[in-house]
C-alpha cells in the first residue's frame, strides 16, 4: 500500500507540472508516451497467448493516432491512419507469421490499436479544447482523470470496509459491489468538488456547473470501472498478473491508463456538448 501510494503522490506530480510549465503541449507528450507504453505491454501480452502481432510498426502506427489531431489534416485524421493501418498489415499477414496464428494475429494488431491509441487520442482532443478564456482543454482533461482514477482509490477504501458481495468473481475477485458504489460516489463527489472550487468559469465552461459535473462523472467512473475489468480479461487470457512492473506498487502502464481507456471518448462527447 506504501509503494502505491507514493507511486500515485509522485504521478500526480509529475501531470501537475509537466501542465503547469508546458501547458497543453506538454500534456500531449505525456498522453501519447502512456499510449505508447500501454498499447506496447498489451502487445506483450499478446506475446505471452501465442500469437506474433505487429507490435513494432503497430506503436509507429499508434504514436501518429495519438498525434492526428494536432496535425488536422484531412488525409491524417485517426481514422484514415487506421484504416492505412488495416492494410498494411493486411497485406503483410498473408506472407507473414505462421498459418495457424494469422489470423490471431492480425486480430490482436488491430485490437491493440483501436482498443488504446484510437481510444486514447481523444485525450489529446480534450486537451485541444479552446475557449475565450483561454485552454479549457487542460482543465477538462485533469477532471476526467481524477474523476476515472479516483474512483479506483474510493472502490479500494470501499471494498476494504464495507465489501461482501463479489462483482465478478471469475474476472476479478477483489472487486465487489459495494467498493464500487464507492468508488462512483467518491468521483461524484470529487467531480462536483474540483468544478466548486473552481467555479469562476476560467477553467471550465459555464454550463459545467457542479450538480451537472456529479451527474456526468458517475457514468464516467463507470466506464472506468469496465474498463479495469476489460484489462483484467485481457491479463487472465495472457495469464499474468500485472501488465507490467513500470510503475512500483501499482503495477504496468495499463494497469495505470486502463480507466482512461473508454473515458476518455465518452468525454470527449459530453465535453463537445458543453
Amino acid at each position: 500500500m506504501g509503494k502505491r501510494i507514493f507511486s500515485t503522490v509522485l504521478l500526480w506530480f509529475i501531470i501537475f507540472a509537466c501542465m503547469y510549465f508546458y501547458g497543453a503541449r506538454g500534456a500531449i507528450v505525456l498522453v501519447v508516451l502512456v499510449s505508447a507504453l500501454t498499447q506496447r505491454e498489451l502487445y506483450q501480452m499478446v506475446h505471452r497467448m501465442g500469437c506474433a502481432p505487429f507490435d513494432r510498426l503497430g506503436l509507429l502506427f499508434g504514436a501518429a493516432i495519438m498525434l492526428a489531431p494536432v496535425a488536422q489534416y484531412p488525409l491524417t485524421t485517426p481514422e484514415t491512419i487506421l484504416a492505412a493501418a488495416a492494410v498494411v498489415f493486411a497485406v503483410r499477414i498473408v506472407g507473414e507469421r505462421n498459418p495457424e496464428n494469422r489470423v490471431e494475429s492480425l486480430a490482436w494488431t488491430l485490437f491493440g490499436l483501436v482498443y488504446v491509441p484510437f481510444m486514447l487520442q481523444f485525450l489529446v482532443r480534450i486537451l485541444l479544447i479552446q475557449t475565450p478564456h483561454g485552454n479549457t482543454g487542460l482543465a477538462l482533461t485533469l477532471w476526467l482523470v481524477a474523476v476515472s482514477k479516483f474512483c479506483d482509490v474510493g472502490a479500494l477504501l470501499s471494498g476494504l470496509a464495507f465489501g461482501k458481495h463479489k462483482m465478478a468473481p471469475v474476472i476479478s475477485p477483489k472487486k465487489t459491489w459495494e467498493g464500487a458504489i464507492g468508488g462512483l460516489l467518491t468521483s461524484a463527489a470529487l467531480g462536483a468538488g474540483i468544478v466548486y472550487c473552481c467555479g469562476d468559469h476560467r477553467y471550465f465552461p459555464a454550463t459545467f456547473t457542479p450538480l451537472l459535473a456529479a451527474a456526468i462523472a458517475v457514468p464516467l467512473a463507470a466506464l472506468g470501472i469496465v474498463s479495469d475489468l476489460v484489462e483484467s480479461v485481457i491479463k487472465r487470457r495472457a495469464d499474468t498478473k500485472d501488465s507490467g512492473a513500470t510503475i512500483p506498487g501499482i503495477g504496468g502502464m495499463f494497469d495505470l491508463s486502463d480507466s482512461l481507456i473508454l473515458t476518455a471518448p465518452v468525454g470527449y462527447l459530453v465535453f463537445s456538448l458543453l
